[in-house]
């Protein structure tokens, strides 16, 4: 009984720190469409920590000072390489979800993706207990993996 009762305060008083990171291909249009999640509270004190202002992603008369530094954090945290190739994304939005925040990115001009390589280490600047689980899909296929801290790379061959 009291390893049960340890195992659950250890849970509980212990946070998670987990981020999703899905990308698709779209065969039809051509692009990559790249979508992460992160806990608000904690990319919120990241965005702090790293842009040295007071950030509120809830606030909506912020919302384009915001979704730059949520662009310029992302960006500067998951590249990308299809097929041996960098490509660069664009960021396409934002949006709050109870206590998590999505953004959202789009590559452009990849008919189809063979291998996709990729370097995220997206709030690791913040937490070392960090988890970022990825979701790719390609060709009809979907593959994923776990990134514990501090590993930041990945590779999806389809």
């Amino acid at each position: 009984m009291a390893a049960s009762l340890f195992k659950w305060l250890v849970i509980l008083l212990h946070p998670l720190y987990i981020t999703v990171t899905e990308i698709n291909h779209n065969g039809k249009d051509k692009t990559l469409e790249i979508s992460c999640k992160m806990f608000t509270n904690d990319f919120e004190a990241v965005l702090e920590k790293t842009s040295h202002v007071k950030v509120d992603l809830s606030d909506a008369k912020n919302k384009a000072a915001n979704d730059k530094l949520i662009a310029d954090y992302v960006e500067k945290h998951l590249q990308l390489k299809v097929d041996g190739r960098p490509v660069s994304m664009h960021f396409i939005g934002s949006e709050k979800e109870e206590d998590g925040t999505w953004s959202y990115f789009q590559v452009d001009n990849i008919p189809s993706v063979k291998k996709l390589d990729v370097n995220n280490n997206l709030l690791y600047d913040g937490f070392n207990q960090e988890i970022n689980i990825m979701h790719v899909s390609a060709g009809g296929e979907k593959k994923s993996t776990r990134l514990d801290y501090p590993v930041a790379t990945a590779s999806f061959a389809f």
